[in-house]
């Protein structure tokens, strides 16, 4: 096994999409940073109130993209143009109904969605007018996740980064002329970033009329079955994603009855800054997902487990020194999002950030090691990993952490919920790779695991 170009194309691809993902986590942040300077710590509160409605809707744009993509990735090698034309049509049907599902919710249950989120009196208009608007735009947001996911499996991740890049660079322009120019509140922020994806797609929209794409609509009977796989291949992703809303939701629920407002306006400081670290950690798992697809596809072993082992380091490494940024740089983020110099609100973000952000090394392994299994066509593994580290220890410890009215627990919850899960990934993994070993196999495989 020649390992140049697989490090040069793992690069290569963690790159490209670790800024992609990057400039899709900065819609958030962006809005964060103009809501607090213009809105305060009101506005903080409903942001973070509202953004378990992106974690849904990211959670099934990229359950489609990614479970497509990796069809796609798989079958490009080995199968004629229509059935990648197919894997990408039956990827947008499936889309087109989720669309509508969120459509509905944001024509007739706006008021619902917002009160069931854990709006006050207080915040509720904000929230209300933050969530309602988003939810309205819902199909931009999942067609930009499924565009961004197929052009990354089809040799375009630069494309696909620079679409994302110029979204967020919108969505900086639009944010300060809604927020301070027009005076539109949070409606302009949200309106900010909704117009931001257009701009996206706008972008990667060239990859289709340069006849580069390798995939396309075609008019045919959407497959129910078909679907059904895309789904398997991406659930992992939607789990993920969705778990980081319910966990959202669970914060501000517990939060909010130990330090009111202001703690989920902390809060709201922390999990915006997670947003952009976890940004990475999926860079890093989007990156390697077409390559191990391909090595995959070609029943090359070797290079599906070189790949795994260079994004592990990769991650360990980012982590440590991510660490340290937020441990020594802890007073200066909180700064950024405090305009109002609330010390209540400094004292719970600082504290907060430096434990929360223990859960780094842990998260990025838990990413790398399910995107491993869905590539290699293990769905089970990759969705128990994602329900372990998302819902099934998350909730037990926040509401323990709840019953003994204690922030500390609060912010330990995920890093001790990622922990638990690294624990039992690597062990499953282990198992697998020794179910291989007691295989006949090639010997360059045998050579690479030692």
């Amino acid at each position: 096994m020649d390992k140049k170009p697989i490090r040069r194309d793992f690069f290569r691809y963690i790159l490209a999409n670790v800024i992609s993902s990057l400039g899709v986590s900065v819609y958030i942040l962006i809005d964060t940073f103009f809501i607090s300077r213009g809105m305060g710590t009101r506005g903080l509160t409903a942001l973070n109130l509202s953004l378990p409605v992106f974690n849904f809707m990211n959670g099934f744009g990229l359950m489609l993209g990614i479970g497509g993509g990796s069809k796609f990735s798989m079958l490009y090698c080995r199968t004629e143009r229509k059935e990648t034309d197919a894997v990408y049509t039956n990827s947008v049907a499936a889309m087109l109904v989720v669309a509508a599902f969120f459509e509905v919710l944001g024509i007739f249950f706006s008021k619902t969605v917002t009160h069931l989120l854990g709006a006050d009196e207080i915040v509720f208009e904000m929230s209300h007018s933050y969530i309602k608007t988003v939810l309205l735009f819902s199909p931009a947001f999942l067609m930009n996740n499924l565009m961004a996911c197929f052009m990354r499996n089809d040799s375009a991740p630069r494309l696909a980064m620079l679409g994302m890049l110029s979204g967020s660079f919108a969505n900086i322009i639009l944010d300060y002329v809604f927020i301070f120019k027009l005076d539109m509140g949070m409606g302009g922020a949200a309106l900010a970033t909704c117009i931001s994806p257009f701009i996206s797609m706008g972008i990667m929209s060239i990859h289709f009329i340069t006849g580069w794409n390798a995939f396309s609509l075609r008019l045919i009977v959407p497959s129910l079955k078909s679907i059904g796989e895309i789904v398997s291949l991406g659930l992992h992703s939607f789990l993920s994603e969705v778990s980081g809303g319910v966990v959202i939701m669970l914060f501000n629920f517990v939060i909010y009855r130990i330090s009111g407002n202001t703690g989920i306006a902390a809060y709201g400081v922390v999990a915006n800054a997670a947003i952009v670290f976890t940004a990475i950690y999926t860079g890093i798992a989007s990156g390697i997902q077409p390559l191990m697809c391909r090595y995959h596809g070609r029943s090359d072993a070797s290079a599906v487990k070189y790949v795994l082992r260079l994004a592990l380091w990769t991650s360990l490494i980012f982590s440590v020194f991510a660490y340290a940024a937020v441990f020594f740089g802890t007073p200066y983020i909180v700064t950024v999002f405090n305009s109002r110099g609330s010390s209540v609100l400094r004292k719970i973000a600082e504290t907060g950030l430096r434990e929360y952000f223990l859960f780094m090394p842990f998260m990025g392994t838990n990413t790398i090691i399910s995107v491993y299994f869905t590539s290699k066509e293990m769905p089970k593994q990759a969705q128990l990993i994602s329900l372990l580290r998302g819902t099934f220890l998350v909730i037990p410890i926040a509401f323990l952490a709840y019953m003994l009215r204690s922030m500390t627990g609060v912010w330990l919850t995920v890093p001790a919920s990622e922990l638990i899960t690294t624990l039992i990934g690597m062990t499953i993994l282990l198992m697998t790779f020794r179910r291989s070993w007691t295989e006949p196999q090639d010997p360059r495989t045998i050579y690479l695991m030692r």
